[in-house]
């Protein structure tokens, strides 16, 4: 296999000729067997940083401390990275020691390379594009890597909103098209009051509806960035104006409304956006996962359980038991969930583990974020597609239960008092009589009033005075 020298200052490695990317990669790849999962995995974040370096090489062409010859052809790789180009010459792991350093490596490298064939020459001939003279030029680690880290968090939310959307319009149609059927609540798993399936599942949409907008609200704090910082916030090794300039530029090439922080040196060890935005995805999981067992109990059975609903039957749900159909896509987004709960504990402890003037653990905090976004998104779709979608309703089991439930008894509370429908209640358990018959029998109304009264249509709203 053909291969070319490099060099660091910690020696010499022969690098597969072929391959964009350098020796510092290189050795990360030697050091960092970890996960089994390359930052190439999370394509948002590949773009993120071709956006990062041409945002870094314009500001740096206007201020004059990078050639243009070499700017543009900086611009140029970057431009084949952010369209999704040469995603597969990132293969470090997402786990590193480091602070990222090997994130930023990884790109300054591949970029310098493909800039250098743009330019003429060969793979490594770097003193006429160098990763770290000309791409990393008045930059760091611990301003690129975050910045893009944030640029990827925010791409990422904007997708998992979406995918909650769908899955909030699947349970919004279901509501609708369950508005009629009258079923039983329940309380503490015992029968409560009517309601309608169709509200039931309107209250999902709803809660939904409630954690997109606290994602939204989370988002909004990662596009406050730290460029120009540097190493710890005050600049260094970046010329006057550069900080404004490759905001202003990153802004335009990204999409995303960055703004610079107002203090680099707190900006650049501070990951309280990230803890937000775990909590926020924590909560969403948590509502989810209480949803898909609301599922599972609706359609429990389906002879022996509630069988108040019908999941899509996807898979054989037994080696031993035929005819035997589990809940499969609630179970696996349950997982899902508690997983996501996990990380959020994890992306805790990362945060507070930051020391001084910089959190080394951001490689771990981005690669459980990252991973609990992508998850709950897919969830929520495959939740949607193969399991809210194909959702049918057993009417007559429903209003079954109605009909013969305790429960109806608290609509008598306002005309015969609270001791005589607990009287009432407790003849019904006790004989196993309807509590329509047992008020007849105690002449404490008429069939008229109880008909009107105990309609189930009638103890959906409030009463009229």
């Amino acid at each position: 296999m053909a291969t070319r020298r490099e060099h660091d200052f910690l020696g010499e490695l022969e690098i597969p000729a072929d391959i964009y990317y350098g020796i510092q990669t290189y050795r990360a790849l030697e050091n960092f067997k970890i996960t089994g999962q390359s930052i190439s995995a999370f394509p948002e974040l590949i773009r993120a940083l071709g956006c990062v370096k041409k945002a870094a090489a314009r500001a740096n062409m206007q201020i004059g401390v990078l050639p243009e010859t070499i700017g543009k052809a900086i611009c140029a790789a970057c431009d084949e990275i952010i369209a999704g180009g040469l995603c597969d010459q990132f293969p470090v792991d997402c786990l590193q020691g480091g602070a990222g350093t090997s994130t930023n490596m990884n790109a300054n490298e591949v970029i310098a390379n493909r800039a250098l064939e743009l330019m003429g020459h060969k793979k490594g001939e770097y003193e006429y594009c160098h990763p770290n003279n000309h791409v990393n030029c008045s930059q760091s680690t611990n301003d690129a890597y975050p910045t893009a880290l944030r640029l990827a968090l925010y791409a990422k939310l904007t997708r998992l909103m979406e995918n909650l959307r769908y899955l909030q319009q699947g349970f919004a149609a279901k509501g609708v098209e369950f508005a009629d059927v009258v079923k039983m609540g329940r309380t503490q798993l015992q029968d409560a009051v009517p309601m309608t399936l169709g509200m039931e599942f309107s209250a999902y949409a709803t809660t939904l509806g409630e954690d997109i907008t606290r994602i939204e609200e989370a988002r909004g704090l990662v596009t406050e960035i730290n460029m120009g910082a540097t190493a710890i916030g005050t600049g260094i090794c970046s010329p006057v104006g550069y900080a404004p300039l490759v905001v202003e530029a990153l802004r335009e090439i990204s999409g995303v409304p960055v703004v610079s922080s107002s203090n680099l040196i707190e900006a650049t060890w501070d990951t309280g956006a990230y803890v937000q935005v775990s909590g926020v995805l924590k909560r969403t999981a948590t509502k989810i996962s209480k949803i898909c067992n609301d599922l599972r109990l609706l359609s429990s059975g389906p002879r022996t359980g509630l069988n108040e609903i019908n999941l899509p039957r996807l898979q054989p749900g037994s080696s031993i038991m035929p005819g035997k159909v589990n809940p499969v896509m609630p179970e696996v987004v349950n997982q899902i969930c508690f997983d996501i709960i996990g990380k959020d504990v994890t992306i805790g402890i990362a945060s507070e583990a930051g020391q001084l003037e910089l959190n080394v653990m951001e490689p771990l905090i981005a690669f459980c974020l990252f991973n609990s976004v992508e998850r709950l998104g897919r969830g929520a779709r495959s939740l949607r597609d193969r399991c809210v979608n194909g959702i049918t309703a057993n009417r007559e089991r429903c209003r079954q239960m109605v009909e013969h439930s305790i429960g109806i008894v608290t609509a008598l509370n306002p005309y015969i008092g609270y001791e005589s429908s607990a009287a009432i209640a407790r003849e019904a358990l006790e004989t196993g009589a309807s509590v329509y018959e047992l008020v007849l029998q105690h002449k404490l109304l008429t069939r008229e009033q109880m008909d009107e009264i105990l309609s189930p249509e009638s103890m959906l709203h409030p009463r009229k005075a």
